[in-house]
């Protein structure tokens, strides 16, 4: 308990008097943090501010028999975080006079000066039973009342009311809070395992404690949790779990607010360190945050469990829910509606009821949960495991089963990890559990990013999902032994965290899985190939020029052969799209496929020559293009005189629906005073903004152009840019906006168009302005690198870039490239997270590769620039 205090606040309270109590207070709070019970804390705040309060309750001369204070919401039920709001309702029975309101405006204001986030309301008994009628909200912090000061028999007339008259019925109210529970939980995707999560209101946050003890409340009409415990809800083992959850949250929000100063309950990237220290795990950075994040996963993944359980015995007690009649399955489970339920209470009394258990949810696809009862014995059986399951022969061989049943990977999967089962059977799943990822580049932690790249694998078996990507699907339908990709899926991040590199560790870890389960010798290498190059296909996609056949006879050398191609193509796809909600999208989607498309024609040819296949995809783009110029009326000699100007490497590396849109405009050009000719669109059906611009060749036009683009917030993916056989260049970007978007706004695209005009006619400067940097990014560090390419061409050269991700990256190279006097030839733009990772190809004025010496102060020249 805490036994001291600041000094009281003085009499009377002033602005500047009343600001240095709180300031002092705020210090004593955070010197007491470190050694303080929790609940006392909280408890200790709110009662520092009823003193506050109460004295200015007299000092503004408010003690009328007919008027009362009274604290509501979290602040009455005692419990108020540093900047949490102090929620007020100031009760009446007769009207108000002039002078009253106006000495409540003024205590208002006060505290308002005073820097308190208070909100208040003033109403009569009646209109709080009124309001509370029409808004769950307002009637929820009525539960949690408590008088403060004045006209104490008032207050007592309004809990008479409520408790009499209270407006929503017990069945009415459980509804009305699971309904609002299910709609926070989605906003945060449904899941408690964001890198950056919400402590008071993210799934297994505190508010869905608080959703239990509320629901208790008004059903038992108490403001106690022993009911919960006296009437079989929870069990007292269960419901101090739940206090340790609670403090362990209470602990970490408290910190946050010392931290921040002010009201905010997110978990930042930027706060995690300094919230660590003050919680007593180090200052060793990562590993402080590590050991923290780890406890808070597994404080909430608790409370998801406890709060279902709870939730759906309220159910079944306040709704007088009883299912169905019960559907036997087996001798130990039966089917309640949606539930599955022990048929007896030694139920995972051995080790492989816990996956027998899975496969009847795998047999069942109405079966969506665990029992509440059934819940509680798996918890209890999982907490008495004293091995890995995956020890125990048996469960390697259900567990096998599992994988290998048509719906083992849906929600017996989902279940699987949900209550840890995943973990208690391979060792290496219990270690990513809860592991963080420093990066911008996941959303979820490592064991959820996972799971959900399972949960991508199977949605390609299921008809209604097969639609979202027909390729994926069509290729797992085909596959004899789905369950090896599962088997990737799994392993391939699961060495993260551990030190080294996880592909290679976690190559290690799939070996060793084949030999346990006594895999086949080919299936076991398979798993394991696919875990060491997962990375493969998505790196060669978005940083390699997959026009270029000698990049795909590459990769094709990498893959070997068709059957790991179509592994690999599916497993990155769902690698993708589990890592954030933003980062997959149409133009991946194009890389992706394109990439797969054209190594299977190589794998098919066997090996053919770099330059037969060059010919060949150029005359099919050709001749596809020209069929689309003729159905549009135009002549075909006239279209063979215009593309005569054209160089081989713009057919190669355009869609004949790009040659053909580019085509139909150049050609009706009638003389280079319309130049430069500015199309912007999606004519590839990539669902991204497509820029091209033909003009006369000048120095300078790539950066220009990227300034341009820099102060219309719109990043470049990939830049193309070439140049006719008599003195025009044809420059293509892809570009989206920063939410990931393609540019739709016709009024947008109008004003970037007449900029991009009057900039390359030299009517106006190019944009040098730089954009804020976001906030996610200031957190982090990523020292600028460039790495040359050994290069097949003498003409060229090709550097990598890796740096901070910021808005207007590319401009800032090419403005350095500028002042080198380089001439861009191409640009592959990839960001993976908070790194950009870039691949530029230049040359110098007179078509050459870099010399030794001019690539060493390329790299200088970037560094100075990008790391200032």
């Amino acid at each position: 308990m805490i036994t001291t205090a600041p000094p009281d606040w003085p009499l009377p309270i002033q602005l500047s008097t009343g600001r240095s109590c709180l300031e002092h207070y705020d210090r004593w709070a955070a010197t007491a943090f470190l050694t303080a019970d929790i609940d006392g804390l909280l408890s200790h705040r709110a009662q520092f501010i009823d003193r506050l309060l109460q004295q200015l309750w007299h000092q503004f001369d408010l003690g009328s028999h007919d008027l009362c204070l009274i604290a509501v919401g979290g602040y009455g039920r005692e419990s108020l975080f540093p900047q949490s709001d102090i929620d007020l309702l100031f009760l009446h029975s007769e009207p108000l006079t002039d002078s009253q309101q106006q000495q409540i405006r003024q205590l208002i204001q006060l505290l308002w000066d005073l820097r308190l986030d208070v909100g208040h309301s003033v109403r009569t008994p009646a209109q709080c039973l009124e309001q509370a009628a029409l808004d769950v909200t307002v009637a929820t912090s009525l539960l949690e009342q408590r008088l403060l000061c004045g006209d104490a028999q008032l207050a007592r007339q309004l809990q008479q009311l409520l408790q009499q008259q209270f407006p929503w019925s017990s069945a009415a109210f459980y509804q009305a809070k699971y309904q609002e529970q299910q709609a926070r939980h989605q906003r945060y995707h449904g899941t408690a395992y964001n890198l950056e999560p919400n402590v008071k209101s993210t799934p297994g946050g505190l508010r869905d404690i608080q959703t239990i003890y509320w629901i208790a409340q008004r059903h038992f009409h108490t403001q106690s949790a022993a009911p919960l415990v006296q009437h079989g809800f929870i069990t007292a083992a269960e419901q101090l779990e739940l206090q340790e959850y609670q403090q362990l949250l209470s602990r970490i929000r408290f910190a946050l607010h010392l931290e921040t100063q002010r009201k905010e309950d997110r978990l930042l990237f930027e706060y995690q360190p300094a919230v660590a220290a003050r919680l007593g795990y180090g200052e060793a950075g990562k590993a402080a945050v590590e050991a923290m994040m780890k406890d808070y996963f597994k404080a909430v993944v608790g409370v998801i469990e406890l709060n279902d359980m709870l939730l759906q015995l309220f159910d079944q007690s306040i709704l007088a829910n009883t299912a169905a009649p019960p559907r036997i399955l087996t001798e130990q489970f039966e089917q309640l509606g949606t539930l599955l339920a022990a048929r007896h209470t030694n139920v995972f009394s051995a080790e492989t009821d816990f996956l027998h258990c899975l496969l009847v949810v795998a047999d069942h696809p109405e079966i969506q949960q665990l029992h509440a009862q059934t819940l509680r014995q798996l918890r209890h059986a999982r907490s008495q495991l004293t091995q890995p399951l995956c020890h125990n022969p048996e469960c390697r061989a259900l567990f096998l089963q599992l994988l290998r049943h048509p719906r083992g990977c849906g929600t017996a999967f989902r279940l699987m990890h949900q209550h840890q089962i995943l973990a208690h059977y391979l060792p290496q799943w219990q270690q990513i559990v809860g592991q963080m990822q420093f990066d911008l580049f996941h959303a979820y932690t490592v064991d959820e990013h996972t799971y959900r790249l399972v949960r991508n694998l199977f949605r390609y078996t299921q008809p209604e999902h097969q639609q979202e990507f027909p390729l994926c699907a069509e290729l797992v339908t085909r596959m004899e032994k789905p369950e090896l990709l599962y088997l990737a899926g799994i392993f391939h991040d699961i060495a993260k965290g551990r030190g080294g590199d996880h592909s290679e560790l976690g190559e290690q870890d799939a070996q060793h899985f084949a030999q346990l389960h006594q895999l086949d010798e080919q299936d076991g290498a398979l798993v394991a190939w696919l875990v060491r190059h997962h990375l493969l296909m998505s790196v060669t996609a978005q940083k390699r020029d997959i026009h270029d056949p000698n990049v795909i006879a590459e990769f094709a050398t990498q893959i070997g052969n068709q059957r790991s191609l179509d592994y690999l193509y599916c497993l990155t796809v769902a690698d993708i799209r589990a890592t954030n909600q933003s980062l997959w999208n149409n133009w991946k989607a194009t890389l992706l496929e394109n990439l797969y498309h054209a190594t299977t024609q190589y794998l098919a040819q066997q090996k053919p020559t770099a330059a037969t296949e060059l010919r060949s995809r150029i005359q099919q783009h050709r001749a596809h293009a020209m069929g689309l110029m003729l159905s549009l009326g135009y002549q075909a000699d006239a279209m063979n005189e215009l593309w005569s100007r054209f160089t081989a490497d713009y057919f190669l590396r355009h869609q004949p629906e790009q040659i053909a849109w580019h085509s139909q405009h150049i050609i009706q050009l009638e003389s280079d005073e319309q130049l430069p000719l500015i199309l912007i669109g999606d004519e590839n059906n990539q669902g991204t903004t497509e820029l091209f611009v033909y003009h006369r060749e000048h120095d300078n036009l790539f950066a220009a152009i990227a300034a341009v683009l820099t102060s219309h917030a719109l990043s470049i993916h990939d830049a193309q840019i070439l140049a006719t056989r008599d003195g025009y260049v044809m420059d293509t970007f892809v570009v989206l906006q920063e939410n990931g978007q393609p540019l739709t706004d016709p009024r947008r695209i109008e004003a970037l168009k007449q900029q991009l005009h009057d900039v390359l006619r030299k009517r106006i400067p190019a944009p040098h302005g730089q954009r804020r940097l976001p906030r996610l990014l200031r957190n982090f560090h990523v020292p600028t690198r460039v790495e040359f390419v050994s290069e097949r061409h003498p003409r060229r050269t090709t550097f990598e870039l890796t740096a901070l991700d910021r808005p207007g990256l590319v401009a800032q190279v090419a403005k350095v490239l500028q002042t080198l006097d380089l001439t861009i030839l191409a640009a592959k733009i990839t960001t993976v997270g908070e790194q950009a990772e870039d691949v530029f190809i230049v040359s110098t004025r007179r078509h050459e590769g870099l010399t030794p010496e001019q690539k060493q102060q390329l790299r200088a020249k970037i560094i100075a620039a990008l790391d200032y």
